[in-house]
């Protein structure tokens, strides 16, 4: 039997709607350059999981697993029989060999996650069952199966972990700090995974417009009627244009916080995605197998990401990137710059002095 109907025996509850499958494909297909480059430097450290996982050995995974058994429900052909189709069509897209449990959490607040150290487990609130549709719960179970295939759970695990530790914590002051900067870390980390997750979910969904759809009914409820695609991808433009300096310092603090980005970057990020040739050359099957991930270069992966970093920071219309650009550039009156930057950063230069020109030195 070759290897395509051996996994229609496993995965025979499979969508009428034809969609492409990525045999054997690598989490590098579609992880983010950022979230990339960290995966596999850690990965090339000999016995980095082992050490990690031994290291966590506190973590209460046995109780996690317990808990969502117990307080929870879990996915099946008897139970949210129309999510185990969705998770099951979603490793067979994938090729994921083993289908992760899946657990549907009594929570009005519409979430998902991928967490567990030894194998992952993926779970919903009914807040986003009841919030999405079944193309736009597909892209979401394929996100969380994205997380999964890229490993993601057990980090995601540790930083739930060592969050609820610093809370407990708190009034141990170089205690809490130090956890904290682990944990500012891992944020910054996982924000970046999800939009590599983000990325799976498309794959797995095949459906742009159900992807985008998703993501305004998770910024704006169920009121797709009074929403519009195009002019949510505005508001992440205007988000990333607007303002001042003032503006792009409040975007960094107000961001730092939160495991997630913003929603409206997230779909502006995965609509640049979908229509590049990265996203098209995997969907004509040509992409990285799992295969060779061991021969995957820690320094060609690390090249990647600076370069990808260098196009974003000259192409950002953020007031703070320019200003970097132009620091990095050489440009002048950098000081005269960040003054004007905190009142309006295309505010005029002053009359006595050429924008963008140094000062003159005086006798």
């Amino acid at each position: 039997m070759s290897d395509d109907g051996h996994q229609q025996g496993e995965h025979a509850n499979v969508p009428s709607r034809q969609r492409r499958r990525f045999p054997g494909i690598s989490s590098r297909a579609y992880e983010h350059p950022a979230d990339r480059s960290a995966l596999v430097a850690l990965r090339k450290l000999s016995g980095f999981d082992t050490v990690f996982k031994a290291l966590s050995g506190l973590l209460p995974e046995r109780s996690l697993r317990l808990l969502f058994l117990s307080d929870s429900v879990r996915v099946s052909d008897q139970q949210f029989s129309h999510l185990n189709v969705m998770l099951r069509d979603a490793c067979y897209i994938l090729d994921l060999e083993k289908v992760p449990p899946m657990y549907v959490n009594q929570d009005p607040q519409p979430n998902a996650m991928c967490i567990g150290l030894d194998e992952p487990i993926i779970v919903v609130t009914t807040g986003l069952v009841e919030l999405l549709d079944e193309e736009e719960m597909r892209a979401v179970v394929g996100h969380e199966v994205g997380h999964a295939l890229s490993g993601h759970s057990v980090y995601r695990t540790i930083l739930l972990f060592l969050t609820s530790l610093a809370l407990r914590v708190a009034w141990i002051p170089l205690g809490n700090l130090a956890i904290m900067a682990i944990v500012t870390a891992l944020r910054e980390w996982f924000r970046k995974s999800e939009l590599s997750a983000d990325r799976a979910g498309l794959l797995v969904g095949q459906d742009v417009q159900a992807s985008m759809r998703g993501l305004m009914k998770i910024a704006g409820g169920n009121h797709l009627h009074e929403m519009n695609v195009d002019a949510f991808l505005q508001q992440a433009e205007e988000y990333e244009e607007g303002g001042d300096l003032r503006d792009s310092v409040l975007k960094i603090l107000n961001v730092l916080p939160r495991s997630h980005p913003f929603t409206t970057v997230r779909a502006a990020e995965l609509k640049k995605w979908a229509a590049s040739r990265d996203y098209q050359r995997i969907m004509d099957g040509h992409y990285p197998r799992r295969a060779e991930d061991k021969d995957t270069s820690v320094t060609d992966s690390f090249r990647e990401s600076a370069s990808h970093y260098a196009d974003h920071v000259k192409s950002s219309k953020d007031p703070l990137m320019k200003l970097v650009t132009d620091f990095a550039g050489g440009a002048g009156d950098l000081g005269g710059r960040v003054r004007r930057g905190f009142n309006g950063f295309t505010g005029p230069a002053p009359k006595d002095q050429p924008q963008d020109q140094p000062p003159r030195d005086e006798d």
